[in-house]
């Protein structure tokens, strides 16, 4: 099995959200290292702010954030800056976020190096926290941040509070780059929910409400009574109703509206459309109202997938459509586009990814004409294995198209919920059947590229020869998956004869039709590549288990079609 790549990302933020030229110079030394890629730049008027977002191999990623935190630091200028966000450097916060391969904790110890190398070779104090904070209570950024860039110089006159690395008596060096925080973490989302009100008070309020610290306690007066303190001294604080959250209200200028800015820190405790919800009820609760949503930064896939699903689910509506469909609603519901347009390939970081890879040559992407077409041209492939998955495909795709119908017919609005299950049943196997339309021809191709080795020895014949037996044997393993696949197919077209809508059974039944054409093309090519391999124990065994199910989907398509007519010819 391959090896997983090692893939981390970097958000530093930037105390620069104006100056586009200073911007561009700083993202310019990222995009210069070889092995990084510059996902997004996402700069803040208000908050004269710039939150950037890139992602590579950690050594790489390392070496880009300690360019841009060297270029940061010789073009802004701390005793200049003014913003609505809180801030103690050029560069402010440099978190670094596992993505695939590598884990929290290795990340920890590249944040700790790295701040090290930070204030050893430029003069810029660091402070580490999260997973590689090194005192206990700087795990929390706010601490790190305590009193922000103007307390600096009072800071670094008490032991406890002197940074992590790079300790020295205030200079005007460090006058004018401030400290910097590094750290590593889990994915976080940055999210600013839009209010109709100028008032940061009343913002402020909605964010003690929802945030995990809450708000200090009082006697009388719950706005200007006496903080309650324990027997430390320290403030007995109201938790909020958000677990994993941290926010604070503010007015954007920029807008013309206040926001509840808030920062999720863990997506699995409280999930983005969660914390909309909640955010809502406690601003209605207030006389206020959340307009819409602005997403800082970049958004897993999955929170907008989950947040869409949530909020069909609340409409009785299926699930089992497109993921685009679902982003749409996702997008519509919480209010993304609320400021300007949302634009999913720019915000969300799977999306930002897939754009740097190669899809030339994908079937999947192609038109219907263009597949078609190039299935007709001399090449051999795409061939009947990936032409036998889309079919499957389409088999599935029919019945689920019945499912969400049914769902949906009125007077069976009590039932949405039972053909959501099934819609959403035949989307896994319509993406696990594309998949495999594009997997059957890079199964052929894999084949051809064995063949082409050189044979000009008895070595290279020997290697040519293993190569060649273990393509085809791959080539014969893809479309046994497809049979399996297709096979699924059944039950759901099945299912939607018998208790779907009767005005479109006769959907259901081409779906059934399609699966069967699936199966038995699918499983030709698993003979036709079996009868290559030289182990004739392990073709004998995938001949087998292709008969078995070419026999079980052809007695399935006849009982689905005999089911068929028996609804269509109905008095």
């Amino acid at each position: 099995m391959a090896s997983i790549k090692r893939i981390i990302e970097c958000v530093p933020n930037f105390s620069e959200g104006r100056d586009m030229g200073v911007i561009k110079q700083i993202t310019s030394e990222i995009e210069s290292t070889d092995g990084v890629r510059l996902l997004d730049v996402d700069p803040g008027e208000a908050t004269n702010r710039t939150v950037v977002t890139f992602v590579g191999e950690p050594e790489a990623v390392v070496e880009a954030a300690f360019k841009a935190v060297r270029k940061a630091g010789e073009l802004i200028d701390m005793r200049q800056h003014h913003g609505a966000h809180p801030r103690i450097g050029a560069t402010d916060v440099l978190p670094l976020v596992p993505v695939s391969g590598i884990t929290l904790e290795e990340c920890a110890e590249l944040a700790r190096g790295l701040a090290e190398r930070i204030a050893a070779e430029l003069r810029i104090p660091c402070y580490c926290y999260e997973a590689a904070a090194l005192r206990p209570g700087r795990a929390n950024l706010a601490v790190c941040r305590k009193g922000e860039y103007e307390a600096i110089a009072e800071r670094l006159g008490d032991e406890a509070e002197r940074p992590d690395f790079g300790y020295r008596p205030y200079d005007d060096d460090m006058a004018r780059t401030g400290c910097t925080v590094v750290g590593a973490r889990d994915f976080l989302i940055a999210v600013n929910f839009n209010l109709n009100t100028t008032s940061t008070r009343r913002a402020n309020a909605v964010a003690f409400d929802v945030r995990e610290k809450g708000r200090p306690e009082r006697t009388g007066n719950p706005i200007t009574g006496p903080i309650v303190r324990d027997a430390e001294g320290n403030p007995v604080m109201r938790p909020g109703t958000l677990k994993c959250t941290k926010a604070i209200g503010w007015f954007i200028k920029e807008y013309g509206i206040a926001q509840v800015s808030m920062n999720i820190t863990n997506v699995n405790v409280t999930p983005l459309h969660v914390a909309f919800e909640e955010v809502c009820r406690c601003a209605e609760a207030r006389g206020l109202r959340v307009t819409g949503t602005e997403i800082v930064g970049l958004v897993p896939e999955h929170s907008l997938i989950d947040a869409g699903k949530h909020f069909l689910k609340k409409q009785h509506r299926s699930c089992g459509i497109p993921k685009g469909d679902i982003l749409n609603i996702a997008v519509k519901s919480l209010g993304l586009d609320d400021l300007k347009p949302f634009v999913p390939e720019e915000k969300v970081i799977e999306y930002l990814l897939a754009a740097g890879e190669n899809h030339e040559g994908r079937l999947t992407a192609m038109t219907v004409e263009g597949f078609a077409d190039e299935t007709l041209r001399e090449s051999p492939a795409p061939g009947g294995g990936s032409v036998s998955a889309y079919m499957g495909a389409l088999g599935a795709a029919l019945g689920t198209m019945v499912a969400n119908l049914s769902a949906h017919k009125p007077g069976w609005d009590d039932r949405w919920e039972e053909f959501g299950v099934w819609a959403e049943k035949g989307v896994e196997i319509e993406t696990e059947l594309l998949r495999l339309v594009d997997e059957d021809t890079e199964a052929f191709n894999r084949i051809m590229a064995a063949f082409s080795m050189p044979k000009a020895t008895d070595e290279d014949k020997k290697l040519r020869s293993e190569a060649i037996q273990r393509a085809t044997l791959f080539a014969a393993q893809v479309p046994l998956e497809t049979m399996k696949a297709s096979s699924k197919v059944f039950e759901l077209c099945r299912a939607m004869v018998e208790q779907g809508n009767p005005n479109s059974v006769s959907d259901a039944g081409v779906g059934a039709l399609a699966a069967r054409a699936a199966v038995m093309g699918a499983g030709l090519n698993v003979k036709i590549n079996a009868a290559s391999l030289k182990d004739k124990g392990v073709a004998d065994g995938l001949v087998a288990e292709a008969d078995r199910l070419m026999a079980e989907a052809c007695g399935a398509e006849a009982a689905i079609i005999d089911m068929v007519n028996k609804v269509i010819n109905k008095d």
